[in-house]
């Protein structure tokens, strides 16, 4: 794990003193705060390739975190607006930051229907890639099925082995570390999927729509082996939408009694930073009242955006001392401000699984020409100025993930060791077969990339 402590108030070269004097009532705008003249890049003439890239340039200039270390092509040597942005994007020559890997454009369109109306276009399945990469003879499987989607209208379940996908074999997709075919670019297109369960094989065909995420499940109160109450609940994406359930969760954790809580968060890639404020808050409690969550800082010329978000006030809320957070490569940006933020604040965060994706920085969208641009523009530090933790966090217990067995259940590996440490204080891993298993996964996760499939996306957006 990669985290030390900063003081500081802009981003680049140059530090100042990131002021302390937060109050606590509202723990907002430390340093400034607001749109800061989010306008002051004057919007394209038109939304030809020239006007476009121009804007783009200024915008990039102005706004982009690591102005000072990135590149600044000249904008007539690119035929199209988004192989120019790819141009622009800094590729990793301070050793204190890694190569940008997460700025993106998309279509606002895109953008809206996710961040706004909680929905998404595509097919809902996703497998695990990311998990075999350089691996070609092992079994691909899926990973996750979205509730309401195409998938699991066609029973497509976790832990079907993935035999094909479009007719091209498992082995040629792992090979070529190459999944773009489970995201959907319009409704109506299609994918096959060869797969096996149980040695049955079977062929669907999944339809591309649009349909309604849910950012909530598997919400249950457990008993371990020594009669501890275990409260457990996943939460896929840090949305909006993802409130009304988080509410139910505890209230019905505090109503029963839990002792600890499991946070499943292996494939949240993030989302809003207030919604991962208020799941941080559920288990701060009063330990967070008038204390900072997260602290957003921009670049020197954009410090007067600088803005902090405060832990929340919650009838529900747990004050717990603990918990435990199940990740790993892919718990990824607003998820991983949850880890940091509670830790600012003195909780222990008992990290099951692998070492999270390494990602404190995030974005302040902007569209233009219907198309959304979440670049690069702030990173973020919890109470204690701690941050730049782009190693990711390592697990406290390092478990491998058993994707035949159901996410939650009590055959759930990561599930179990979290169940195991909260009756023993200890990992039911020995510190010897996971120091190894650790080493033989540090090559691949040196390389770890921000590839999602199906549609998911890693984010730290500040609202």
């Amino acid at each position: 794990m990669s985290v030390f402590r900063r003081s500081v108030c802009r981003a680049g070269h140059g530090t100042r003193r990131l002021a302390m004097a937060l109050t606590a009532a509202g723990l907002l705008a430390a340093c400034g705060g607001g749109d800061g003249g989010r306008e002051a890049v004057a919007p394209p003439t038109s939304c030809s390739v020239a006007d476009h890239q121009q804007w783009l340039g200024n915008y990039m200039n102005d706004w982009y975190f690591w102005y000072r270390l990135s590149p600044h092509p000249d904008a007539a040597a690119y035929a199209d607006v988004e192989s120019y942005f790819e141009a622009l994007l800094y590729t990793g020559i301070d050793p204190a930051f890694p190569a940008d890997r997460w700025s993106r454009s998309e279509s606002t369109e895109s953008f809206n229907r996710f961040y706004g109306e909680g929905s998404t276009l595509g097919y809902g399945v996703s497998v695990a890639g990311l998990e075999v990469e350089g691996q070609p003879g092992a079994p691909l499987y899926v990973r996750h099925v979205e509730p309401l989607s195409p998938a699991a209208v066609q029973d497509v379940q976790r832990g079907d082995e993935v035999l094909a996908m479009n007719g091209r074999s498992a082995y040629d997709l792992i090979a070529a570390d190459e999944f773009s075919a489970l995201t959907a670019d319009s409704v109506g297109e299609t994918l096959t999927l060869d797969l096996r369960r149980g040695g049955v094989q079977r062929t669907v065909s999944l339809s591309a729509a649009v349909f309604t995420l849910t950012p909530v499940g598997g919400t249950a109160v457990l008993t371990t082996a020594a009669g501890r109450r275990l409260g457990y609940v996943t939460v896929k994406d840090m949305i909006s939408q993802a409130l009304a359930p988080l509410e139910t969760a505890f209230s019905r954790f505090r109503a029963e009694g839990v002792q600890d809580v499991v946070l499943d968060l292996r494939y949240n890639g993030g989302g809003l930073v207030s919604t991962g404020g208020t799941l941080a808050s559920y288990v701060a409690g009063t330990r967070g009242s008038g204390r900072r969550y997260a602290t957003l800082l921009y670049n020197d010329k954009r410090s007067d955006n600088n803005q902090s978000f405060g832990f929340s006030t919650l009838s529900s809320a747990l004050s717990l001392p603990r918990v435990f957070v199940l990740m790993g490569r892919r718990t990824c940006s607003a998820s991983e401000q949850v880890v940091n933020g509670l830790r600012g604040v003195g909780v222990e965060v008992v990290a099951i699984g692998e070492t999270s994706c390494g990602k404190p920085v995030g974005s302040l969208p902007t569209s233009t020409c219907d198309r959304t641009y979440s670049v690069i523009n702030f990173e973020s530090v919890n109470e204690r100025n701690e941050g730049r933790y782009f190693d990711g966090f390592d697990a406290t217990c390092d478990v491998a993930e058993d994707f035949t067995s159901v996410q939650g259940s009590p055959a759930d590996p990561l599930l179990a060791a979290a169940s195991h440490f909260a009756d023993s204080g200890n990992c039911p891993v020995p510190a010897a077969a996971a120091a190894t298993r650790k080493q033989a996964l540090s090559a691949r996760a040196s390389r770890r990339s921000a590839t999602v499939e199906g549609g998911e996306r890693t984010a730290m957006i500040p609202r």
